[in-house]
Order: C-alpha cells, then structure tokens, then sequence
C-alpha cells in the first residue's frame, strides 16, 4: 500500500525535466501582462534640471530648520512623530491581545468557528492601509496627530493580532500541563503559565511594530494627521529642496536610531 502510494506521489519524469520552462513561461507571462498594463509618459524636458534641484537640496540641506523655537522645527516635529506612532502601537498593543486570543486555533481541527471568524476579522482590518484610515479619521475627528494616533492604533491592530495569534498557537504548552496536572483551574493557568510564556513574544513583536509604525507615522502628516510628513510636503509642492533634503534626513536618523534601539531590545527579550 505504502508503495503504491510513493509511486503515486512521485512526480512524472516528464514534469521533472520540463517543470522549470513551464515556471519560466508563466512568470514570462505574469511580467508581460503586469508591463502591458503601464502607460509610459515618457520623461518631461525639465526632468534634468528637476533632478539636478533636488540632488542640490539633498546635498546642501536647510541646517536652520533643525530647531528654531517655533514648535514647527524638525525636532519639534519628528518628536511629534514619534509621540504618534509610540502612542498609536502600545495601545494597538493592548487592544490586539483579546483578538488574538480569539483568532488563535488551539485545537487540531482544520477549521474552528472561533478562531476562524476572528482571523477574518483581523483580515478586514488589515485590509484599509494607514493613509486611507487617517484620512477617514481626519473627517471624523479633524487634522492633527489625534487622527494620526487612531489611524496607526486601528491599523496595528490587524497586523499584532495576527503576530499575537500566531503565537499563541506556538506556544509551548509545557507549563500549562505542569499546573493542570496539580488541579491549576483555568485562571491559574492563564495567569502563572500563559502569561509569563507568551508575553517576552507579545513584547518583542509590540516593538518590531513600533518599528514600521514610525515609517508609517512620518508620511501620515502629508494628509493631515500630525507629524513630520506635513512640512515635507509643504517643501516638496514648493521645491523646497534644501528643507526637503534636512526633512528627509531627519526621517533617517530617526528610524536608524529606533531600529537599533529597538533590535538590542528584542535581542534580550527572545
């Protein structure tokens, strides 16, 4: 029967040989298709003299801008940057844990009703990207970093309940058996076996989110919802460039620094 079943298994001799010309020809057909769908517009003739502005603002960057006092500054702003997507994570952070707990599939069933529905759910929510959410609370709630906050709350929401719900079925199940076997009832498992496993994950996840989060957060500003990305495209519609050039500087170091900081963490933490 065995045997059978691996002949069966395995594949024809004529698909082993030709297999990679039958991937080569779909993805040839997959690229055609995708580059048969673009218009090209060709280059316009300022496109030179354009790109030459910009490499200068880049290269000669408006040092002024860093921090004149006004609360409209670089610093002020990237700090306000940060506020969002520091406030928009940790509390996505806390709303996602009972999604999580929802979506996770802790049984061998190929499909459950519970957890089913609630990877549906955090699907939904992954579905609206960042900037269409901030636009949308803009109109609920008015400009400003209020609407960049719940735009990056709601958001997160749906990528660290599916981190959160992965995790959970992951787990090792080790110290939850130790305390069922000594009659532990259920609060006592969540509380001295659940808990103490998951959360150095629940943690390190929360912060690789803070991480893309200040990406995200540093462009919400160009439809209003608070931040640096305001003044940036205030620079660009002007041609700004040498405010540009600081903005954009800025943005790097910030996320250079938060990365870092962010990776030595998570390397303690798992």
């Amino acid at each position: 029967m065995q045997t059978t079943l691996s002949k069966q298994l395995v594949p024809h001799p004529f698909w082993r040989r030709w297999q990679w010309l039958v991937w080569l020809i779909l993805v040839a057909g997959v690229y055609s298709w995708a580059v048969g769908g673009l218009q090209f517009a060709g280059i316009k003739d300022s496109a030179a003299d354009v790109s030459r502005s910009i490499i200068n603002g880049l290269l000669h960057p408006d040092w002024a801008y860093v921090y004149n006092g006004s609360g409209e500054d670089l610093s002020s702003l990237i700090l306000q940057t940060l506020a969002i997507a520091f406030l928009g994570t940790f509390v996505s952070a806390f709303i996602s844990v009972p999604f999580a707990f929802w979506a996770a599939r802790t049984t061998q069933e190929h499909y459950h009703l519970r957890s089913g529905s609630g990877k549906v759910v955090l699907t939904l929510i992954r579905t609206f990207p960042e900037i269409v959410l901030a636009i949308m609370f803009i109109k609920a709630v008015g400009p400003g970093s209020y609407a960049g906050v719940l735009a990056v709350s709601i958001h997160s929401v749906g990528m660290l309940g599916k981190l959160f719900s992965e995790s959970l079925e992951n787990m090792d199940r080790g110290a939850e058996e130790a305390i069922l076997s000594v009659g532990g009832t259920r609060p006592e498992i969540f509380m001295l076996a659940t808990i103490p496993t998951i959360m150095p994950e629940f943690i390190s996840y929360t912060l690789y989110c803070f991480e893309i989060t200040v990406r995200s957060a540093s462009i919400l500003g160009m439809v209003g919802a608070g931040g640096i990305g305001a003044p940036m495209i205030f620079a660009i519609q002007t041609r700004n460039w040498p405010r540009v050039g600081i903005i954009l500087l800025g943005i790097v170091l910030m996320v250079l620094l938060i990365d870092s900081l962010s990776e030595q963490l998570r390397k303690k933490l798992v």
